[in-house]
């Protein structure tokens, strides 16, 4: 059966005229015309001075100056991120409201109400379609408006919510992440982030969503769009939370879609970072306990799994292959690096991939497949950026680009590598050492030593003595590449995107962009605010302070020729703005420019829409034009 979403919402208009009575019965003679104005008295003399007035609270920044190029497109409900946006060929707009304010209870004209994790579309518009000149929704005002979406055109229709079960096709919940043993529930998660749609046929595909959770998930919902109407519907009889396998996934963020159809997922957050000789270490809280339930839904902690977790089959790019599927498969794309992975965007030679790390000093990466459409094999690189010289205002500031090779690799030796770690517990650790790859580790890789390290010269115990191989370029990629001389600084690095339309015809020359000549496209990200190594007066990346917290978006210009789909430059596209607080004196970001984007996709035009995850009340959805400021 059909699952029917939101019917068609109705605007009752109310029409007012005003209308002047004249009198029927005749002139009465007595209004004559007027006379001219006489001279003007003497002024009187001044009154006296009123008291001051109270003084006003601290305001929100809404009476400000928009930032040229910005259009507010939607408001998301109180205490959401706004994720998950995607633009299909078509120009539906899809966008999500991750983890709202769970006392939000305002509903919207369809009655739903914003309390928990949704997922919907932008209906009843083309987004590719919107004129150059906009005009933006307010920033809420009243209740009603802070609890629930605001859209400055078209509708939000909710497609659906955390824990819809779609008469019952989906018995524990969209959201839901079941244990290996498929009875047994480890997470409901109240946070769709990515949105992929791939098409099945005119108004029709499937919706890829994922659950940024530990564990983490993805759904796949059959979605079917009224070409009259515009509105969509859900197909109960084709709806499913992704099998991820025995070891299942974590933190899955944000994603893309390849050029040959596949969603690429990614495993985000969850691992300790730079830290994971902390994996094991029994006085610590990690991930381990979830990962080790879903793997044995008998076990309480993973010392009383069947199988410890190892951190080594976590933060990977996971292409779901075979998508449309009644079983879609994902693969595990060790060759792209293991690190907090934001998401990955492959160029339109279905070779080169970049990826961006959300982290703390975190590093851009490059991947270069050995076949095109084939992720399974390549070279990894990483990013060494050389900051504009005698320049540190971020919105003027760039940085030119060299790639440093870590090292080429498949999917099937890294998998070796990594089992190499599957039988580490907590009783093999010792404190002051690490039982996996450490910096010591790095180091003498890059130096070229022909054997790791011993414990006591600070090696991991697991391959201390082994002869040298590549493993830790794929398995603590962001140690090697900092080893190698790439820049860890980056601070937030958050999605990662290009058009692939505007990319191929600026690099190929195809005519592929109606209406348009495009001779330079831009692979575009987002840094959600520029703190700690970016602004620490170190290292490769030096900036001021000034936008700090709030964040920007920057833009690498794709090579042609030799070089086609890499990079040598990085650019500064839009920026957030600060404002010293009148209350707590604490820094703010303007409600009327960018507020920790999180992440950004191009549409056809050229022009991007930006989604927030920051400070304010109501996060926003925002479209904004390069073109203002080229």
């Amino acid at each position: 059966m059909t699952f029917q979403l939101n019917g068609k919402g109705k605007l009752a208009l109310a029409m007012f005229s005003l209308m002047a009575l004249a009198a029927c019965d005749g002139d009465d003679g007595k209004d004559g015309v007027a006379g001219a104005q006489g001279p003007a008295g003497p002024q009187g003399p001044a009154g006296a001075d009123g008291s001051d007035g109270s003084n006003g609270n601290g305001g929100t920044g809404s009476a400000s100056l928009m930032t040229p190029g910005l259009t507010r497109l939607a408001t998301v409900p109180a205490g959401a991120e706004v994720t998950g946006a995607f633009a299909t060929e078509n120009g539906d707009l899809f966008f999500n409201v991750q983890h709202p304010d769970s006392a939000n209870s305002a509903t919207d004209s369809e009655g739903k109400t914003f309390s928990h994790g949704t997922v919907g579309v932008l209906a009843g518009v083309n987004i590719n379609q919107l004129p150059k000149h906009l005009v933006s929704v307010g920033v809420p005002d009243t209740e009603q408006e802070r609890q629930t979406v605001q859209v400055a055109y078209g509708e939000y229709q909710v497609i659906a919510q955390t824990m819809d079960t779609f008469g019952g096709a989906m018995p524990e919940g969209l959201g839901t992440i079941m244990a290996t043993d498929k009875s047994t529930v480890i997470a409901s998660s109240d946070t769709p982030d990515f949105n992929g749609f791939v098409p099945t046929g005119a108004n029709e595909g499937y919706l890829f969503t994922n659950w940024e959770s530990i564990p983490g998930g993805m759904s796949r919902l059959k979605l079917n769009k009224n070409a009259s109407t515009g509105y969509w519907s859900v197909d109960s009889n084709d709806v499913q939370m992704l099998d991820f396998g025995i070891y299942g996934t974590i933190a899955n963020c944000f994603g893309s879609v390849t050029p040959w159809g596949t969603p690429l997922t990614s495993e985000e957050w969850g691992n300790q970072g730079d830290n994971t000789h902390e994996w094991n270490d029994p006085s610590k809280q990690t991930a381990r306990d979830a990962l080790a339930m879903y793997i044995d839904p008998t076990a309480t902690d993973a010392d009383g799994a069947s199988s410890f977790p190892n951190t080594y089959r976590y933060h990977y790019s996971v292409e779901i292959t075979e998508p449309t599927s009644a079983t879609p498969v994902p693969v595990k794309h060790y060759t792209l690096g293991r690190f907090e992975h934001e998401n990955s965007i492959v160029m339109p030679d279905q070779k080169t991939v970049y990826s961006s790390q959300d982290d703390t000093n975190g590093v851009l990466y490059k991947f270069v497949a050995d076949t095109a459409g084939d992720l399974s094999s390549g070279t990894l690189y990483g990013a060494k950026v050389i900051q504009d010289t005698g320049s540190f205002e971020p919105l003027t500031t760039g940085f030119n680009v060299q790639w440093i090779e870590l090292a080429h690799s498949d999917n099937a030796t890294i998998d070796g590598w990594i089992a190499d770690f599957d039988g580490i517990t907590t009783a093999e650790f010792v404190a002051g050492q690490s039982n996996y790859l450490t910096d010591a580790d790095a180091d003498a890789w890059a130096a070229g030593d022909t054997n790791y390290p011993s414990v006591a010269n600070g090696g991991g115990s697991t391959t201390a003595g082994m002869a040298m191989d590549d493993r830790i370029a794929f398995l603590e990629s962001r140690k090697a590449a900092r080893a190698k001389g790439a820049t860890a600084e980056w601070r937030k690095f958050e999605g990662i995107y290009v058009n692939q339309k505007r990319a191929k015809e600026a690099v190929e020359g195809t005519n592929l962009v109606a209406g348009e000549d495009v001779s330079q496209a831009y692979v575009y990200f987002a840094i959600a605010d520029m703190d700690n190594g970016m602004i620490d007066n170190e290292g490769d990346i030096q900036l001021s302070s000034r936008v700090k917290d709030c964040g920007g978006v920057y833009r690498m210009p794709l090579l042609t020729g030799a070089d086609a789909y890499s990079v040598n430059r990085i650019e500064p596209v839009v920026m957030g703005s600060t404002y010293r607080s009148t209350l707590d004196g604490a820094l703010r970001c303007d409600v009327n420019a960018l507020s920790q984007p999180d992440n950004v996709i191009v549409l056809d035009d050229g022009r991007l829409v930006i989604g927030e995850d920051g400070f304010q009340e109501n996060n926003t959805l925002w479209m904004y034009d390069p073109s203002v400021n080229d």
